[in-house]
């Protein structure tokens, strides 16, 4: 389903994005429906699924990624590219040194910037985002037999052109009393990347604390890790856990991997 679909309910994600959330729309969906007039607050936006899925009338949504949040500012407005396309290694080099340089030049919110983010995306290996110590894109090329770009995709400017887009620490953020907020902060996992300055437990703790401080519909999401279900439970969310549609490897069995819905005022 594209965005251009007379009448879509849902709009397929632009980006290939990890840990992607399309798998817990039905969950969110039910929850959603009685606060369909709120706006909705998501404080780590990521590949943008619950919200394209949701299709609020109204959202703030925002990401510690600034390349992240100037590709879909850009996409609000009618984004279309004019840049080669193509799944070639020399090519997919050349566009990395180039967005690498419109970085290191302060060009890091052009249309040529978002343009280029959106090709390293598709093209990269396994959608990966990843920056090294000097800020430079270093995700290699990924070699896939097939990718299908999409050059004009100004149809997602309907869609997204009433919403607003930040790149800011969640703590930050303008939240209203009445907002509903969809939470999915970064994994409780031992290595990661969220942002340069990497997302650890105190990072968790205080994106639970400032999630259960919030008076309005609260949806928040994580592993179930025993450590994120003994915090969520401790500032009095519900807990509902979920298998999610992708494994990890225990002593060499690979079993599907549990998440937690964690709720409170909905």
């Amino acid at each position: 389903m594209t965005p251009a679909s007379q009448g879509a309910e849902h709009a397929d994600p632009p980006l290939k994005w990890a840990g992607g959330k399309r798998w817990q729309l039905p969950h969110v969906e039910a929850l959603w429906r009685p606060h369909v007039a709120r706006r909705l607050m998501e404080p780590f936006c990521g590949g943008l699924a619950i919200a394209l899925g949701l299709r609020p009338r109204a959202a703030l949504l925002n990401d510690a990624n600034p390349h992240l949040v100037n590709f879909y500012r850009w996409l609000a407005s009618g984004l279309t590219l004019d840049i080669p396309l193509e799944n070639d290694e020399k090519v997919f080099y050349c566009h990395r040194s180039r967005f690498n340089a419109l970085l290191a030049s302060g060009g890091e919110r052009t249309r040529e910037a978002a343009s280029l983010f959106y090709y390293l995306n598709r093209t990269g290996y396994n959608g990966l985002c990843r920056f090294n110590r000097r800020g430079e894109f270093n995700v290699p090329f990924g070699r896939y037999n097939r990718i299908c770009y999409r050059r004009d995709l100004s149809a997602y400017a309907p869609i997204l052109e009433a919403w607003s887009f930040t790149a800011c620490d969640f703590e930050r953020l303008p939240v209203a009393p009445d907002d509903f907020v969809y939470a999915d902060p970064p994994y409780d996992v031992p290595f990661t990347a969220y942002a340069r300055g990497g997302f650890g437990w105190d990072d968790q703790v205080r994106a639970a604390r400032w999630a259960a401080g919030h008076p309005g519909p609260v949806v928040l999401v994580n592993q179930a890790t025993d450590r994120i279900l003994a915090l969520y439970e401790s500032l009095g969310f519900t807990l509902r856990v979920l298998p999610a549609p992708r494994r990890i490897s225990c002593n060499g069995d690979r079993r599907p991997a549990m998440e937690v819905m964690a709720t409170r005022n909905v």
